[in-house]
C-alpha cells in the first residue's frame, strides 16, 4: 500500500472514530478496533497522531488530548473547540455536504454527534442535509464496504461473486484487497485477483456475497493498477463522431485521440475490449454518434436484439 492511500485511510477512519470515542466515556480499545476495523496497533498509531491535532498557537489548550490507560481510551476536546465557528453560507455548505458523506463510513455513528450537529447547521442554512446536500456513493451496500475494509486493513483474503459489465456475466472470485475507496460516485476495491492472476480494479456495487477467508497475505511493495479501466494496446480500435450532446465520452472513457471541429462536433478514437461494453456505449449514444472507423455494424446489431427482446 502507498504511503498516500495508507494516510488517506487514516485519515477518514479518524474523522468517523475521534467523535465517536469522544462521546462514550473511555470505551474499550477492542470495542473500538472492532467497531472501526483496525487492529490495536494501527489504532494507537492514528492516536498518537491526534497528540499533534490542534490550531495556531499549538499549545495545550489548542491540543486535542488523548488517554489511553488500562485497555480503555479517552479522547478530549480543546477548550478552543468548544468555540462557534464563523462561516460563511458557502463554507457552511460545504461543511454539511463533506459530512454527509463521512457518515456514509463505516462505524460512523448515524445518531453521534457529527450527525447531530451537521442538523444544527443545515437547519441554519435553510437546507436538508438528506436531501439537498445528498452525497450519492453509488449503490454500493454498505455492509460490502464494511468487510473489504476489514479485509484490506488485516491482509484477508475475500471470496466473493462478481459481475462482469464489459462480458455481461457472474462469476466467482478470490481478490487480495489492497484498498477501498470512493471516486466520481462509486465505491471501489484496488486488489490483486488471485483468479485473474492480476491486478484488478472491482465496483463494490457489482460485487455480492463477500466471505473474509481466514489466511492471510503480504502486501507487496507495488500496488495493482487504479485506472478505472485500461484498455489494452492489442484491443479493437473505433474512431466515432460525436454530437456536442455525446461530448461526456471523453470525460467517461479513456480515449486515444480528440479532435474538435468547427461544428462542435468531437471526433474521438478509442478501444474496447469487450464487445458487451462498446455495445451499451453505442446503444446509449443512439443518433448522436457515427462510426467513422471500425465495425460499424456492431450499435445496430445490438439495438435490433435489444428490440427483439422486448417485443417477446
Amino acid at each position: 500500500m502507498s504511503p498516500r492511500s495508507g494516510a488517506d485511510e487514516r485519515l477518514r477512519r479518524l474523522l468517523a472514530l475521534v467523535p465517536w470515542v469522544a462521546t462514550h466515556d473511555g470505551p474499550h480499545i477492542e470495542d473500538v478496533c472492532a467497531r472501526f476495523g483496525t487492529t490495536e496497533r494501527e489504532l494507537l498509531d492514528d492516536l498518537d497522531l491526534l497528540f499533534l491535532v490542534g490550531v495556531h498557537p499549538f499549545d495545550p489548550g489548542s491540543l486535542i488530548e488523548v488517554d489511553v490507560d488500562e485497555g480503555r481510551v479517552w479522547i478530549r476536546f480543546a477548550d478552543w473547540f468548544a468555540r462557534p465557528l464563523r462561516l460563511t453560507p458557502a463554507e457552511g455548505l460545504s461543511l454539511v455536504a463533506s459530512g454527509v458523506a463521512l457518515l456514509d463510513a463505516p462505524g460512523t455513528d448515524p445518531d453521534g454527534p457529527l450527525a447531530r450537529g451537521l442538523a444544527k447547521l443545515a437547519a441554519v442554512l435553510g437546507v436538508d442535509p438528506d436531501e439537498a446536500v445528498g452525497v450519492e456513493l453509488g449503490d454500493a451496500d454498505i455492509g460490502v464496504v464494511g468487510v473489504l475494509e476489514a479485509a484490506a486493513t488485516e491482509h484477508h483474503p475475500v471470496s466473493l461473486d462478481h459481475y462482469s459489465y464489459g462480458r455481461d456475466t457472474w462469476s466467482r472470485r478470490v481478490i487480495e484487497p489492497h484498498r477501498v475507496f470512493s471516486s466520481a460516485g462509486q465505491w471501489y476495491v484496488q486488489a490483486w485477483c488471485r483468479t485473474a492472476g492480476g491486478g484488478r480494479l472491482f465496483r463494490v456495487d457489482r460485487i455480492r456475497d463477500p466471505s473474509t477467508l481466514a489466511e492471510t497475505f503480504s502486501p507487496t511493495d507495488s500496488e495493482p493498477p487504479a485506472a478505472l479501466y485500461s484498455p489494452r494496446p492489442s484491443d479493437p480500435r473505433i474512431v466515432l463522431d460525436l454530437d456536442e450532446s455525446a461530448r461526456w465520452v471523453v470525460e467517461q472513457y479513456p480515449v486515444e485521440s480528440v479532435e474538435e471541429s468547427d461544428d462542435g462536433r468531437l471526433r474521438v478514437a478509442l478501444r474496447w475490449g469487450e464487445r458487451p461494453l462498446l455495445e451499451r456505449l453505442l446503444v446509449q449514444l443512439g443518433p448522436a454518434a457515427r462510426v467513422v472507423e471500425g465495425d460499424a455494424t456492431i450499435g445496430p446489431s445490438a439495438a435490433r436484439r435489444l428490440l427483439t427482446r422486448y417485443a417477446k
